[in-house]
Parts: C-alpha cells; structure tokens; sequence
C-alpha cells in the first residue's frame, strides 16, 4: 500500500514534530532516567502518602530481586491483577527489568474469565490484590501458578488512615474489607520487597523486545493478547510528550482514574506519566467524591477520563465549589465525547478537553485533537506524530475509498503492535503487508485529516469505557437453564456509551426471569459485563449459515424495549 500524504500535520501545534524521534532503548532506561533526575521528586500519591522518585526505584530493584528469586526469567510472563495502587508502579517496572513480559488483568474479574486468560498466556507467577487471590486459587489443577505474591492496599495508606481503618465500626470496618482480605499461602508483597536490590549487572532488554501481552476483545470479539514491545510503548509516550506541548518535567499532577490494567492507562500512567516524571495521583477506583478530596490538596494538571467521569466530575466540582482550574490537559478516549460534556467539562476546568483515539493494538493512541484553535469537536482529531492513515474499503482492505468517503480506518505507525500471542490466524487478519492495523471502526476523514467515526465493522460494545465481546457474553447467557439461544447487542446511550441487553430465546416451557439471567451471569463475568436488559423473542434472525444476525437483532430492538 502506498504512503499517504499528511495535510493535517499544519494542525499540529507549532512546536509539535511530524515525526518522533524513535527510542533506542527500553521503558526500563527510561524509568532508571526518571529515578536519576527525580530523585526527591514525589512520583506517586495514595491517599495522601507519597512516594519519591528514589523510593520507587529502590522499590523497584528490590522487587525486581525478589522476583528473579522466584525464577522469572527474560522473557516469562508475569501477571498483573492489581487497581491502582504504588504497587502496581512498581511490579510494572520490576517485572521488565528482568526482561520478563508484563500480563495485565482486571482484578474485578471473576475466577472464570481470569482462568481463561492464564491458559492463554501460562504466567506462573502472580501479582494480586489480595482480595483477587481467592479467584486464582480457584483455578483447576491443569493450569498451572508457582508463586502468588498477595499485595494489601493498606500497606500503601499514611499510617493514621491505617489506624482509622483498625477501628471496630461498622462502615469504617466494611470499607476495610472491601479494600483486603487475607490471602492464606500466597506470599505477602511486603516480603518479595524487603530483601537485597538487583544486581546492576543483571541485563536488561532490548528496545525490540517484548514487554506487554494486553488482552482485548481485537476486532473480532474474542479475547487476545497483543503483543507490546518497549519500542511500542515508548514510542507512544514520546508521542503523546510531542502532543501536549508546555508540559513539563516534574510539574506535572497527572490525576491515575483510568485503571492502568487498560491499555489508556497504562500509557498515560505508567509510560507517559514516568517519561514526564510527573507526580502520578493514584486513585484504586474512579470515585468522584476521592478525585474531589485529592483535587483541594494536590491540583491536577493532567486530566484523562471517558466522558461519563467527565460529566460527573465536572458537575461535582461545581456543587461542591472545588476548583479545577489547573487541569489543563484534558483528555477523554474509548467512547464518543459530546459536545455538551466538553462545554461542562471547560466550565469548571482550566484547559481544552479534547478527544483521543486509539486500541490496544496501537499501544494504545494513535489519533488526537490539538490542545489548540483547530480542536474538532466530534471527531477523534488527527493521526499522531510518525502515524500514517488509509481509509479502505470493509470488504476488501486492498482498495482505498474517494475522499470523504466511509470505508475501515488503517493505521501504521511505530506504536502498531507485533502481533497476538501464540495466534498467527488473528495477526494475519488484524496486521497487513507494510505494517497496516486493520481497526475495524467505519470512518470518514475530511480534505484536512480530521477522522470522524460513523460505525464499527467490528460488533464490540463499549461500556464505561471498556470493549465486551458479545460472544463472551452470549456464552454465559447461553448456559441459563432457562435460555435456548441467546444474542448480545449495544444499545446506544445519550453519554456516546452503549447499554448491554441479551435477547433470549427461551427453553420449552420457561418463562422469562430477567434478574435471574443476571444473577447467573454475575457468577461468570466482571460486573460491567452483565446484561442491564433480558428481553424474549420467538426467535432470533440467522444468515444461511446459522449465524446469527446481530446488526438486524440491534436494529429491531427498540420496538421490545
């Protein structure tokens, strides 16, 4: 395929290159850079107790030794199941600087989805909040985990909220066993850190090699590990750093809402916010009423959310009469950001919001709006810096669209990933010669580069900010007693998210029990996985082949609902 011209590059701020400088050596130099210049630099914040810079390297290293100690090797993977947290910080860049692969998941999960993923990838050694533990070891004996390093939240609070939480009342004493439980036979965190650092002699990785497996839905709905190397998360940081122009080093507040168990966050947390050596406010989950304490103490500067955080932040902050004037970069992704957040969000806040793009395959940004006058409201702005785009058409990839219009958006650019693990079919289809990512999003693009999103070719839904496969979905409605055969679609929703609704066929002689359908699948997914809606038809439209019609189910819905 050919290279395409740039027209949007004179968008760009003025100080923002149409190329990057690509990177020569790995995330861990980068942080071990951020250790050195920062120093005494506060690096993190978790409920008010901060760490600086050389602590968490130190951290780090000792971590780093005590996973070596376990057996993680250059190369291994080591999974992740943690919120936000110092500890996750740390385990992040401990793990890498063995040479061993990051693995991330969402401790929400249940025991069932996390099972999945470890078959797929086979880490044996875990880092988990404690209250996730119990998850694991519910694994069946055929997958296999040598170490379970058990982490407490509470180790990380400032020792007079660590006293409070202590005290027999009822609300105090819930909330404290929401944020741990006792984790028998997995080794504390405490005592895979408190050991010797690692050598500086112990080798660390090449830029080229892999650091990250982030599962996602993809393009086709079922879960898959892309494959992320530092190449591709340090190019991304140095991207997203040529965009936000007049940010500074060890000045910025950058506000961790997003979990960083997702591809956004990870990025603008843990790569970005280290690259920048910002001072990284942790919040385990997006809470409003936290964010809000936080923002009266330490002011944010750097600001990433979806929109609905946006819109309940903003209006928040306005009854309550808390300032966020200092956030000034202010970025919104996974879902469409409507022009009436974006006038909220700017009321209460000091700097445009502006809409990103991007997938996990891109590690995770691959499109932006300037933090400028030419801020396209509606679109997902233009590719970033050393980023190419075609528009093709959906069913054959090989032929460009005219101008202006629709047809599947590719990208290329050095942020692309590698492939998914121990999958050549899906790479096959996801990666094309010359090292385009197919994206499965429906776009158009104007004579000045701005991307608009008009449909998806891929059928994930997207709630809260987060893809759900719907074939994930349909497998646990499916296994319901009462449920014959069952299809899962989006319904769009005025906040640019979509509401999760099963359409059910039921068994001979059953009647439709909607909580009880839910109930059955909380067993089995996350929360924000499970159907909002049960709705029973007759029976379901299928091509000639079996398969079922989602798009015709998803457009013949609003008459039942």
């Amino acid at each position: 395929m050919p290279s395409t011209p740039r027209p949007w590059v004179r968008y760009y701020h003025h100080e923002t290159p149409a190329e990057i400088e690509l990177p020569t050596t790995s995330l861990v130099e980068m942080f071990e850079r951020a250790v050195k210049e920062g120093g005494r630099h506060p690096a993190t914040e978790f409920f008010g107790r901060r760490h600086t810079y050389a602590e968490l390297g130190e951290m780090v290293e000792r971590a780093a030794e005590g996973l070596r100690r376990l057996g993680v090797r250059h190369g291994d993977r080591v999974a992740l199941v943690l919120p936000n947290c110092p500890q996750h910080v740390v385990a992040f860049y401990a793990v890498l600087r063995l040479g061993a692969v990051v693995v991330e998941h969402n401790p929400l999960y249940t025991s069932r989805e996390l099972r999945h993923l470890f078959e797929s990838h086979g880490a044996r050694v875990v880092i988990a909040w404690d209250s996730a533990v119990a998850k694991i070891e519910q694994f069946p004996d055929d997958v296999e985990i040598d170490h379970v390093v058990a982490v407490n939240l509470l180790d990380e609070f400032p020792a007079t909220l660590r006293a409070a939480l202590r005290l027999p009342l009822g609300s105090v004493r819930r909330k404290r066993r929401a944020l741990t439980t006792r984790a028998p036979g997995a080794m504390p965190w405490k005592e895979l850190v408190s050991g010797r650092r690692i050598s500086r002699r112990h080798p660390r990785p090449s830029v080229d090699d892999l650091a990250v497996v982030q599962y996602t839905s993809g393009t086709t709905g079922r879960a898959k590990g892309a494959m992320l190397t530092h190449l591709n998360l340090y190019s991304n940081a140095l991207q997203g750093a040529a965009w936000m122009v007049g940010a500074r080093q060890r000045k910025e507040v950058n506000y961790a809402i997003l979990p960083m168990f997702h591809a956004f966050g990870m990025t603008i947390y843990l790569t970005f916010g280290i690259l920048k050596q910002s001072l990284l406010v942790l919040f385990p989950t997006p809470d409003v009423d936290l964010v809000l304490k936080a923002a009266r103490k330490t002011p944010p500067t750097v600001f990433s959310a979806v929109p609905p955080i946006y819109r309940k932040t903003a209006e928040a902050a306005r009854q309550r009469g808390v300032s966020l004037r200092s956030a000034k970069f202010c970025i919104s992704g996974a879902m469409a950001l409507t022009d009436d957040v974006v006038e909220l969000w700017e009321s209460v806040a000091g700097g445009k919001l502006v809409e990103g793009y991007g997938m996990t395959e891109s590690s995770p940004v691959a499109f932006g709006n300037p933090f400028n006058e030419h801020r396209r409201t509606g679109t997902i702005g233009v590719p970033f810096p050393s980023t190419d785009m075609l528009v093709v058409e959906v069913d054959d990839p090989s032929r460009e669209v005219a101008p202006g219009q629709p047809g599947e958006l590719l990208v290329r650019g050095p942020q692309v990933f590698q492939g998914y693990w121990q999958d050549p079919e899906a790479t096959a289809q996801a990666l094309l010669p010359g090292g385009w990512l197919r994206t499965g999003d429906v776009v158009t693009v104007d004579a000045d580069g701005f991307t608009t999103i008009v449909d998806r070719a891929k059928e994930l839904i997207i709630t809260g900010g987060f893809n759900v496969s719907p074939s994930e979905v349909e497998e646990a409605v499916r296994t319901h007693p009462d449920v014959a055969d069952a299809a899962v679609v989006g319904v769009p929703q005025a906040d640019g998210g979509e509401t999760i609704v099963a359409v059910v066929v039921l068994a001979d002689g059953a009647t439709l029990d909607e909580e009880s359908v839910r109930e059955h699948c909380r067993h089995q997914l996350a929360r924000y996985k499970v159907p909002r809606r049960v709705v029973a038809v007759d029976a379901l439209p299928k091509s000639m082949l079996g398969k079922v019609l989602r798009k015709q189910v998803r457009d013949e819905l609003p008459a039942r609902l």
